[in-house]
């Protein structure tokens, strides 16, 4: 998911402002010196806190309705957050001096998120953890070719933006490798393979040509209602910034990973080896997780999930006949052609047919759903080499781009048919696009709430959204079933290696182990994963973590409400509200609960 690198004045916030603001006073009487109630204090901090998010992501604005927002960039310098740093500081000692008790339960829920995304945001400015800009999955040049994706150019005006967005794009190029040469002074460094994977895609974007640039394609198919000779002028001066502003700058991010990075790049991954990678790597899991959980816990909890998974996995192994081991159902799995697509075209198809029949189970488990919809694209041919299986990319049906369940088409043998429907549930729906789209769609949520990523969340949903495959009916054999609990064990032992290798020290090959003995997943997508590991340390510990929690409060309401459990209300109340660190869906979930045991 995207997530994955932000308008006027939000309707929500602006009436929840007005109802607890007071008429205008004389200046003369004693309401003009009376103190903001907290209600009132808090709604100001909202107020304020929401401008700075949108002067520093302009993304986020845009999607909001703010035209101006469509032509910036948001500045990843360091200098840039620095000079954010104090205003952050004073938000969060404005939301210290709220009395809590005297908001109401939505208030303080409000208060809480805001203080954790403020608090995240100045602990990583003082932790720099800016130093770490590029991945396996490449730098800021990957993330251009996403935006040039997202732009949708239908008159002079969406033009004039890209073009001044693309010229504003020179900056954030200067900005990673200022970042990433920071990291090489300081010995933050990525490992060697990381480094490789990521001067691969340096050197494939130094090679572009007008012909296959993806920042050119927004330009390339202009609508008709530009005369072509205004078309024409628009590809030339787009053709004329990519080349004298974007391309030697591609080219320098080439060289300086080349030239400069690789030759120091240490073989051994992990942060536990880099100077302060131990706090950074465990700031970072508490982050992603959004718990106080140590990295040694987290790594139990992944042993104990990898053993109950495993017995479930020898139940459907023997439910598909085979009568030999579990490591030669593996491999007949990874091996037999029957569960391969034999060319693009058909994966493709078999992940949209299974994105229509997900869509068909949806009202019987939610009550709400969104307006926006979907689509099932290929990963574009640039960068599918080192790309993930699958991902989502959200829409906007303000700026009218409709969702996208991505599909990595290439190495066809090694995406098995098995686990083509886990993925899908996970990435479309009820997966990410589902509770994404209602995210934004939430016009009773404050902007900073539909704006906000809280990975073990969304993540945890995604995950959780493969298990409600089962409810559905979603999986027909005993090896898609078999090829879900693979998926879910893909996520167990994500637990166990990003903190192996991070915190314990581990090898990649230690790490490895507990995939290859473990799940279906085919070779390929192992190592292209273990490299995603190995550059974004953290991340692949929210899904897990985030799915136990779901499943537990889910739980929780089914032993309390007993026959009065209505898992479609019960879906509404997690989702609807939108994304929140555990602790603060925990609480959510547990008042919700309890106002449907009054009403019993």
């Amino acid at each position: 998911m995207n997530r994955p690198v932000l308008a006027t004045a939000l309707a929500a916030l602006m009436i929840g402002v007005s109802a607890c603001a007071t008429p205008a006073a004389d200046p003369a009487s004693p309401a003009a010196v009376t103190a903001p109630t907290a209600s009132q204090a808090l709604a100001a901090v909202i107020t304020d806190y929401e401008a700075f998010l949108k002067r520093h992501d302009p993304f986020g604005a845009s999607q909001e309705g703010d035209e101006a927002a469509k032509s910036r960039l948001p500045d990843l310098s360091r200098e840039g957050e620095l000079a954010r740093r104090p205003e952050l500081v004073a938000l969060s000692d404005r939301l210290a001096a709220i009395d809590v008790t005297a908001l109401s339960p939505a208030e303080a829920q409000n208060h809480a998120f805001a203080t954790w995304l403020i608090t995240r945001a100045i602990e990583g400015i003082d932790l720099d953890v800016s130093r770490m800009a590029f991945n396996s999955e490449g730098g800021f040049g990957q993330s251009a070719a996403y935006i040039a994706g997202s732009a949708r150019l239908t008159d002079r005006d969406d033009v004039e933006a890209w073009l001044t967005r693309l010229e504003n794009m020179g900056p954030l190029f200067d900005a990673t490798l200022a970042n990433a040469r920071r990291g090489l002074d300081t010995g933050l460094l990525q490992s060697r393979s990381v480094v490789e994977s990521a001067l691969l895609l340096a050197e494939t974007d130094a090679a572009l040509t007008a012909a296959t640039d993806p920042l050119l394609r927004p330009t390339a198919n202009l609508p008709a209602s530009i005369p072509e000779g205004e078309r024409r002028a628009y590809q030339a001066r787009a053709e004329s910034i990519v080349r004298d502003h974007i391309q030697p700058r591609r080219r320098a991010w080439r060289d300086f990973l080349k030239d400069d990075y690789l030759p120091v790049a240490p073989e051994t991954p992990g942060l536990v080896h880099r100077p302060g990678g131990r706090d950074i790597y465990a700031w970072l899991v508490r982050g992603y997780t959004t718990t106080d959980l140590t990295p040694d816990q987290v790594h139990q909890i992944g042993l104990d999930e990898v053993a109950r998974i495993r017995a479930r996995m020898e139940i459907e192994m023997r439910a598909a006949g085979w009568t030999g081991d579990f490591p030669g159902f593996l491999t007949f799995l990874r091996t037999d052609p029957q569960f391969y697509a034999s060319t693009r075209e058909e994966l493709l198809e078999k992940a949209s047919e299974m994105s229509k029949r997900a869509d068909d189970g949806l009202p019987a488990l939610f009550g709400t759903l969104p307006r926006l919809p979907y689509g099932v694209r290929p990963v574009p041919a640039e960068i599918e080499a080192n790309y993930t299986t699958g991902r989502y990319f959200s829409g906007s049906m303000r700026n009218g781009i409709a969702g996208g369940y991505m599909v990595n088409t290439s190495r066809l043998d090694q995406r098995p048919l098995y686990e083509l429907p886990a993925l899908t549930l996970h990435e479309a729906v009820p997966g990410h696009h589902l509770q994404i789209a209602l995210q934004q769609e939430a016009a009773d949520q404050p902007y900073f709430r539909r704006d906000a990523n809280v990975t073990a969340f969304t993540e945890g949903w995604g995950l959780y959204a493969e298990f409600l495959g089962e409810e559905m009916g979603f999986y027909r054999t005993p090896y898609e079933r078999f090829g879900r609990l693979s998926y879910e064990m893909w996520r167990a032992c994500r637990l166990v290696a990003d903190t192996g290798m991070h915190w314990m020290g581990w090898s990649v090959e230690q790490a490895r182990t507990c995939f290859t003995d473990n799940s279906a997943l085919a070779p390929h997508n192992i190592e292209t994963e273990l490299q995603r590991y190995v550059g974004w340390p953290g991340q692949a510990t929210a899904y897990k973590i985030g799915e136990i929690r779901l499943r537990q409060i889910r739980t929780r309401a089914e032993t309390a409400l007993g026959e009065d459990f209505d898992v479609r209300a019960f879906h509404d109340a997690l989702l609807v509200p939108g994304p929140l660190p555990l602790a603060l869906l925990d609480a959510h979930m547990n008042r919700w609960i309890e106002e449907q045991r009054a009403k019993q």
